[in-house]
């Protein structure tokens, strides 16, 4: 008897990808209490000091190996539960109780953070190096505009590698059979750390008319839609925040959100509601991912068609967070475009936000060329 294809999935590498990671909306962390991050394979706190920034500290007290973030927050310190050994922003321990003398080795590790688009990231970098100016997190204007709603965020906890969802970019065979949402026009750019895809179609979770997005991983985490979309006789547009943080090597937090447009000619109220409602639909919509992923295994060399999508080039793009920078691809920098479905002209090829014309191009309907 013959055998077919044989499923091949390697064990996944112990390390975290080099980046930017979203642990979503910044204000949720300035309360002045601690917060407990269980990511990367560890457990780090984070906290707001008197300065009024976010720092990230190991949770793990190196004196006895308590949890940071079960203490406390006194100035720009956070004092251990169990001994109230003080670790400053900069890691440094600066008051211990009982003892006149400070080891001069008393430095817990820090973590890269950074505020943008009213959201908290951290950075991580197995090789312990800080974050390049090319990576930073660019501004959304939306964010800061009267003109748009406030994030409405949902949390989830996906029990599987994160990259499944990262997948999902380029698997264009997905969106008609698991979100109804058939695509006239699709395609890839993967360039530097950026990835992008770029649809004109419809869907029946979200628009009764042409659905039009831009999107862009920035990173190997964050994740960044602006769509367009026709709803009940009136034209959506709207940001998605798709972002993910690893637990572990089998599980990641997930930190999806949406702002809308407001509609001129509706009231506060208004459009207050029709935002939650489509939020809450975009949330379905996403939500039918979870059902596969909880239910798939790993693969490594997926058996692909000619109309899949660039998967296989999508991971070369992907692997180069998870090596050293020395050892990345000669190539990466180099734009690489794909299209896999071409039913209508092709739109203009760029990143989100990376051109005005995303905003102003009008929705496509199914079969209409732009």
């Amino acid at each position: 008897m013959a055998l077919g294809h044989k499923i091949e999935a390697q064990a996944i590498p112990e390390r975290y990808a080099r980046g930017w990671h979203c642990l979503g909306l910044a204000n949720d962390y300035k309360d002045g209490k601690p917060h407990k991050l269980e990511v990367f394979g560890t457990k780090l706190v984070a906290f707001c000091g008197e300065d009024g920034n976010v720092h990230i500290l190991d949770a793990y007290c190196i004196h006895m190996g308590a949890d940071l973030s079960m203490g406390e927050v006194k100035g720009n310190a956070v004092v251990c539960p169990f001994h109230h050994w003080s670790w400053s922003a900069d890691g440094k321990c600066t008051d211990i109780p009982y003892c006149k003398r400070i080891p001069p080795r008393a430095k817990t590790r820090t973590w890269p953070t950074c505020e943008q688009n009213q959201l908290l990231f951290v950075y991580n970098d197995p090789e312990g190096n800080p974050p390049p100016a090319e990576v930073e997190i660019p501004r959304i204007d939306a964010c800061f505009s009267g003109e748009w709603t406030d994030w409405t965020v949902k949390y989830w906890l996906f029990n599987t590698n994160c990259r499944e969802l990262v997948d999902n970019l380029a698997d264009e065979g997905h969106f008609d059979a698991v979100h109804h949402a058939p695509n006239e026009y699709f395609a890839n750019i993967f360039e530097s750390h950026k990835a992008t895809q770029i649809t004109i179609g419809g869907s029946a979770t979200l628009t009764e008319g042409g659905l039009r997005t831009y999107n862009t991983y920035f990173g190997p985490a964050y994740h960044i839609t602006h769509m367009v979309a026709e709803q009940g006789g009136k034209t959506i547009e709207s940001i998605l925040l798709n972002s993910h943080i690893p637990r572990d090597l089998n599980s990641f937090h997930q930190r999806f959100g949406v702002i809308v447009k407001r509609l001129p000619d509706l009231s506060d109220a208004e459009n207050d509601a029709l935002a939650q409602a489509y939020c809450q639909a975009v949330f379905d919509a996403f939500a039918q991912d979870q059902v596969i992923w909880d239910n798939k295994i790993r693969i490594d060399n997926p058996m692909l068609c000619e109309n899949d999508g660039p998967i296989y080039q999508l991971r070369k793009w992907y692997s180069q967070f998870y090596v050293d920078v020395a050892d990345m691809a000669g190539d990466v920098h180099v734009p690489k475009v794909f299209e896999t479905v071409k039913k209508v002209a092709t739109p203009a090829l760029h990143h989100v936000f990376e051109d005005d014309r995303c905003i102003e191009q009008p929705v496509a309907k199914a079969g209409q060329a732009l």
